[in-house]
């Protein structure tokens, strides 16, 4: 029987696969490069999926779209657009050459991640090249279709370490009716007793955004709080969350709408490195935490659940121990311009994990020609 052929640039990334393994030779793959500070071992060879570009099908009243892996986000954001969708989970781009196959391998989320969910939430079905070459299928176009394990939800956030994606199908939702951005006056811990307050109400709670603002001349502790649904829903309430809480403000959208995508993008001013020494660490812990005992500077985000602080890489014990300490994990996000001074970006693996981590890879990748140090 003759071997399946695939068109050109899928071909060409089957190629180049067969010929790491046969050479011995580590890959690293690629898509827009726009998350490449990601990336722990640079020096393996990069494979890029940037030819293999096209929306495939999109099924409006379906809600699912199909796209291979170098299509641009920027592209299948604005065909979602056009038919009034979105991605709820507001995937991060950091850079117009954000990719589809990137946003899903990276499997990071924007503000709304807390009550939206993750990217692997909304993956439906992907197409993968194993590290044999094999172009493989996993899943499909509709949510319950999938017997045994969901290897396609596994691909988000994998980094490129089980396999290319080739193609995904996402389910995608309509655009919010109605949208409010709130803003207070609090500092951290009252900020996180409102938020979890809030959080028991029927309200339409999207994202939420706690921060210090150091542009403006008495340095504010300011609590963002963005609402989206049903018009009725979204307007009683802002009256209600303004009436329990006084002093608060209703921004204008189009003020509002680009400091969400500054926030999701890490563009505001909060994210510019305050000395080339420091590092951005990302704490993920419960939604209830309380106010962490760290003196450096905080961006609050997802109701508690995400906190971004800068600080040395030296002070990472200190740093670790805290996020543990309420059953949370910590990272460094963004290497300090000075480097990581041999500090693990991440917290090592339980023994559980690692197992079934290696197990992983042993199956999707057996000879190893993906570069599979642990990613962010």
């Amino acid at each position: 029987m003759s071997e399946l052929t695939h068109p050109a640039p899928l071909q060409s990334l089957v190629d180049s696969l067969r010929a790491a393994t046969a050479e011995g030779r580590r890959l690293r793959i690629t898509g827009g490069g726009t998350k490449a500070f990601l990336d722990e071992e640079p020096g393996a060879t990069p494979l890029s999926t940037a030819g293999w570009t096209g929306i495939v099908s999109h099924e409006p009243t379906e809600l699912v779209i199909t796209a291979r892996s170098g299509t641009p986000l920027s592209e299948l954001e604005a065909a979602l657009a056009e038919a009034g969708q979105c991605l709820p989970f507001e995937p991060p781009h950091f850079g117009p050459a954000a990719t589809v196959g990137g946003m899903v391998a990276a499997g990071l989320a924007g503000p709304a991640r807390a009550t939206a969910g993750s990217v692997r939430d909304y993956v439906l079905g992907v197409q993968l090249i194993n590290g044999k070459g094999e172009l493989l299928t996993f899943g499909g176009q509709v949510m319950k279709n999938v017997a045994g394990y969901d290897i396609s939800r596994l691909m988000a956030g994998s980094r490129g370490q089980l396999g290319v994606i080739a193609e995904v199908s996402l389910k995608v939702l309509p655009v919010a009716l109605a949208e409010a951005t709130l803003v207070f006056r609090l500092g951290q811990h009252d900020a996180l007793e409102q938020l979890h307050r809030w959080g028991g109400q029927p309200l339409p709670l999207n994202a939420s955004c706690w921060v210090r603002d150091d542009t403006a001349p008495d340095h504010p502790e300011l609590l963002f709080v963005r609402l989206r649904g049903a018009v009725a829903a979204v307007e009683a309430a802002c009256e209600r969350m303004l009436r329990e809480l006084p002093g608060g403000q209703r921004m204008d959208n189009a003020q509002a709408g680009p400091d969400w995508v500054a926030c999701r993008e890490q563009a505001l001013p909060f994210f510019e490195a305050p000395a080339p020494d420091l590092g951005l660490w990302r704490l993920s812990v419960p939604q209830t935490a309380p106010v962490l005992d760290l003196p450096w500077p905080q961006l609050v985000e997802w109701q508690g659940a995400q906190r971004w602080l800068w600080a040395p890489v030296t002070e990472s014990a200190r740093i670790r121990a805290a996020a543990a300490s309420v059953q949370g994990h910590a990272g460094l996000f963004r290497v300090p311009a000075t480097g990581a001074g041999g500090v693990a970006r991440f917290d090592a693996e339980s023994a559980a994990i690692q197992t079934i981590s290696q197990r992983l890879r042993a199956a999707f990748d057996p000879a190893g020609v993906f570069a599979a140090g642990k990613k962010a």
